[in-house]
C-alpha cells in the first residue's frame, strides 16, 4: 500500500512522495512520482501511461531530482511519469553503515548485496524491479512502456538493469554513468564490501562486462551525455570501455561529450530536456 507524504501541483500535472513497506529491503522506502496532467485529472483521459524511472548518484534521495532537474515542465507536455525512488535502504541500523559517503547510506550501487551484514536490507536491484510492478499496480503505470535513465552511480544502476532486462526497461539513458565499475575506486569498493573480494563476482553488476556478452540490445539506440569538466571522468566513470563494448556488441550508442560541464546537476538540467524527447520517441508517448 502506497502512502502518500506530500504533493504539489506542477505543470498541470501533480509532484507527489510516498512512502511503502518494501518486500526487496525489508524496510519502507520513499520515492518520487510525477502524474503529467492526463495522469493526475482522470476526466482529462487517464490511461496506463509511459513511464521513465530516474536513478539518482551518490549522496542523493528521492527529491534531489525532483528538486534539481527541472524535468517535469517537459514531461507534462510529453505525457511521461518520472519515478525517482531513493538511493539506499533507509533504518536498516547497520554499524558503520553511514561512516562514507560513497558506501552504505546513500549509495546502495543498485544492487542485491550477498555480503553480511548488508544482504538482509541492501537488495536495490531487487527493489527496482518490484516498485515498477508496484507502480504499474497501483498508478497505471504501462508496463509495455517504461524506460530508465540514471546519474553517476544511478547511471550505473539504470545501464545494469536495463541490460539485465531489457523486456522490462524499453528505453536507456544516462547522464556520467560509472560505466566499468569493476575498474574503478567507486565500484570496486562498493562490489567488495556487498559482493566479496572475488572479482568474479562483480561481472553480473557491471555495465560494461554485461555489454560485452550481448548483442544489441536496444535497436534504438542508447543516450549517455558526459560533461569533459567533469572531475571524476578519468578515475571513475571509463565511459570508453563501455563505448567499446557497445562497439563489439553491435550496439547503437549515443555518446555526446560536452566541453566546460562537471559532474552536477547544472550538466544534467542542460540535458534532460533532450533525454526526456528521446524516451517519449522509444516509447510511444506525446512527441
Amino acid at each position: 500500500m502506497l502512502e502518500l507524504l506530500s504533493e504539489h501541483a506542477c505543470f498541470g500535472g501533480v509532484q507527489r512522495f510516498y512512502r511503502h513497506a518494501a518486500r526487496a529491503t525489508g524496510l519502507p522506502m520513499r520515492f518520487s512520482v510525477f502524474l503529467p496532467p492526463a495522469a493526475a485529472n482522470p476526466g482529462a483521459g487517464a490511461g496506463a501511461r509511459p513511464g521513465l524511472f530516474y536513478l539518482a548518484g551518490l549522496t542523493c534521495n528521492e527529491e534531489t531530482f525532483a528538486a534539481k532537474a527541472g524535468a517535469q515542465r517537459v514531461a507534462a507536455e510529453l505525457g511521461l511519469m518520472l519515478i525517482a525512488p531513493d538511493t539506499s535502504p533507509r533504518g536498516a541500523a547497520i554499524a558503520g553503515e553511514d561512516a562514507a559517503w560513497d558506501f552504505g547510506l546513500a549509495a546502495g550501487f543498485y544492487l542485491d548485496a550477498t555480503e553480511a551484514p548488508w544482504r538482509q536490507h541492501y537488495r536495490m536491484y531487487s527493489y527496482i524491479l518490484e516498485l515498477r510492478e508496484l507502480l504499474v499496480a497501483e498508478l497505471a503505470l504501462d508496463p509495455a512502456r517504461v524506460g530508465i535513465c540514471g546519474h553517476s552511480m544511478g547511471g550505473h544502476g539504470a545501464l545494469v538493469l536495463a541490460l539485465r532486462n531489457p523486456t522490462l526497461f524499453h528505453s536507456l539513458s544516462a547522464f556520467a554513468p560509472i560505466a566499468a565499475p569493476s575498474l574503478c575506486p567507486w565500484g570496486q569498493k562498493a562490489f567488495s564490501g556487498y559482493l566479496g573480494a572475488e572479482p568474479s563476482a562483480w561481472g553480473g553488476y557491471d555495465a560494461s562486462v554485461l555489454m560485452a556478452g550481448l548483442r544489441a540490445p536496444f535497436p534504438d539506440g542508447i543516450l549517455i551525455d558526459q560533461g569533459l569538466g567533469d572531475k571524476f571522468l578519468a578515475e571513475q566513470l571509463h565511459p570508453e570501455v563501455f563505448e567499446a563494448a557497445c562497439r563489439s556488441a553491435g550496439q547503437p550508442l549515443q555518446l555526446r561529450r560536452h566541453a566546460g560541464y562537471d559532474h552536477g546537476y547544472y550538466f544534467v538540467a542542460s540535458f534532460i530536456e533532450q533525454h526526456l524527447r528521446f524516451h517519449a520517441r522509444n516509447l510511444g508517448a506525446a512527441a
